[in-house]
């Protein structure tokens, strides 16, 4: 935070133990199971363990109060890439046929993917549809306080010409939740930026949702709860 945060910084962190210390007294967290919170050594264990959670919560709570709107920021070098800009390249990894994509083969890294792959060519709502991979599009998250960047699993456009970014997923992770929330903070600069269109994100947790986590989309109505990602708190 410390590029961004402008001020002295002794100053800034002891606001910032403030923040932490009330927090913590104000029992918003809850242990399961609740008798582990009665038992003060136990509590402090489990505290202790979950310390890094703790953190990352209060420190995307700070951002979002401190924020009145994002927008982005462009490498001055290369301030857009296209996906028709990757190069050939070689790999040893499985791929399958396309239609919908102009990568001819793409690759994946299990039959969950290939799965996800055929469901993207044949869905009427789909324009077109590129596996993030080699294409240079990466998103960038703090986890643990450590910057870290990863590749979301596919961009695709839509009949309605906006783009969706789909994240393939099984059993999530606090990390995960990370770096969903990077990628949301990412889809709102850009959509505040409106020159690249109208952006949505999703996670997929079976192929057999993407029908129906794309036609929410067209329609502009909300996932259903029971395709929504849950965390572990």
């Amino acid at each position: 935070m410390k590029d961004e945060w402008k001020g002295e910084e002794a100053y800034l962190i002891a606001q910032l133990i403030k923040i932490f210390e009330d927090f913590m007294k104000k029992g918003k967290i809850k242990i399961k199971p609740p008798e582990w919170g009665q038992d003060e050594l136990k509590r402090r264990i489990l505290l202790t363990l979950s310390l890094r959670g703790i953190v990352i919560h209060i420190y995307q709570q700070i951002v979002a109060d401190n924020t009145t709107k994002l927008f982005p920021i462009y490498n001055e070098e290369r301030p857009i890439i296209y996906t028709g800009d990757m190069k050939t390249w070689h790999t040893c990894r499985k791929h399958t046929d396309a239609i919908k994509s102009h990568i001819n083969y793409p690759v994946y890294d299990s039959s969950w993917e290939a799965t996800e792959a055929f469901e993207l060519d044949r869905n009427p709502n789909v324009e077109a549809w590129v596996k993030n991979d080699h294409l240079g599009f990466d998103i960038h998250y703090i986890y643990a306080g450590i910057v870290h960047k990863y590749r979301p699993d596919y961009v695709i456009r839509l009949t309605d010409g906006s783009h969706l970014i789909l994240e393939v997923k099984g059993q999530p992770t606090q990390q995960d939740r990370s770096k969903e929330l990077a990628l949301d903070d990412w889809v709102t600069a850009v959509n505040n930026d409106k020159r690249f269109g109208k952006w949505s994100h999703a996670t997929s947790t079976h192929p057999k949702d993407i029908p129906y986590i794309i036609e929410k989309i067209i329609k502009g109505l909300p996932i259903p709860s029971s395709y929504l990602t849950s965390y572990p708190a």
